[in-house]
């Protein structure tokens, strides 16, 4: 039961980070020590898992698929989703600046710790931080679109941003903002108690396609930790460096537009240095409080990073 707490622990921090555009849950699984374990649970579930269930042989199935260890995890991400994402939602519209600087330091030392755990570097892996780090500073400058509203849309949202939530450093929700599909999601997570059939039915659409994508997409990434397992380290690395453009906490709003319940919301955003932030917007840059955020942050993957050896040692 410990273990298993643990393991759900983990899962709720994956799910906490994944409520948010420009955080992966991914990361939070390889700081923690289970993004391998994670990979090789969900590529055993192929035809030979399914024909043992359907020979009637749970018992088997389960120890196939590492199933004590993916329920905990999904329970974990589901409670986290559930109970924070409207509490996410409200810090992002109204306390932004002290969000975005926690995520930044959150991500920050994420990127240095997932770095050091490679044992050697040559040309080739500094070729896939390179890489790693110009693909997702890529993906942060997209301007996010106002994607159909239909449930095949849904469908094709969750089959692409599983595979970014299962990456450290690109994050599935920032993939869903770039879709046009975030708050349709979140929208229906937040609106369960409200309208329950059509919250259901949207998410049972994402899930669905969220599950055929995920199965899909890890045998890829499975294969390729195995056959590169340093060099994949390393892009991955450049993944999360890349995305520190999203999550710079001081921004510009250059251009907006309107979402489906008619709110403006930001389209283009610019990066500016505290101080130019304060002269530009006339806000409070809130330099002290996003600082020490910031600080927690690195100290919290610290301490992830060192429970996450601890259990593996143990």
């Amino acid at each position: 039961m410990k273990e298993h707490l643990k393991i759900l622990l983990k899962g709720m921090a994956m799910g906490a980070a994944d409520v948010v555009p420009g955080v992966s849950g991914g990361t939070i699984a390889f700081i923690t020590g289970i993004y391998e374990r994670l990979l090789a649970a969900l590529s055993s579930i192929d035809l030979g898992a399914l024909n043992l269930i359907l020979k009637g042989k749970i018992r088997e199935f389960w120890d196939k698929v590492d199933g004590n260890f993916l329920l905990a995890l999904f329970i974990g991400i589901l409670i986290s989703i559930v109970s924070l994402a409207k509490g996410l939602t409200w810090l992002l519209e109204n306390k932004p600046i002290l969000i975005w600087s926690f995520f930044f330091g959150l991500i920050m030392s994420s990127s240095f710790f997932v770095g050091r755990s490679i044992p050697q570097w040559n040309g080739g892996i500094v070729i896939s931080l390179i890489a790693g780090a110009a693909i997702a500073y890529f993906i942060t400058t997209v301007s996010p679109a106002q994607g159909p509203e239909g449930l095949w849309y849904i469908f094709i949202s969750g089959m692409i941003a599983i595979c970014a939530m299962i990456l450290p450093g690109i994050s599935g929700s920032f993939i869903l903002l770039l879709l046009g599909s975030y708050s349709m999601v979140l929208g229906a997570v937040g609106g369960l108690a409200e309208d329950p059939v059509n919250a259901l039915i949207t998410i049972g659409v994402f899930a669905v396609g969220a599950i055929i994508g995920l199965l899909s997409f890890v045998r890829i990434l499975n294969f390729v930790f195995k056959k590169a397992h340093d060099q994949t380290i390393a892009a991955l690395t450049g993944f999360m460096i890349g995305s520190l453009n999203k999550v710079w906490p001081w921004k510009q709003t250059v251009e907006t537009t309107l979402n489906r319940h008619g709110e403006e919301i930001p389209l283009i955003q610019k990066n500016l240095l505290p101080q130019t932030f304060e002269s530009l917007t006339g806000q409070p840059a809130e330099f002290g409080w996003a600082l020490a955020l910031m600080i927690i942050g690195v100290v919290l993957v610290w301490l992830l990073e060192t429970f996450g050896n601890s259990n593996q040692e143990g």
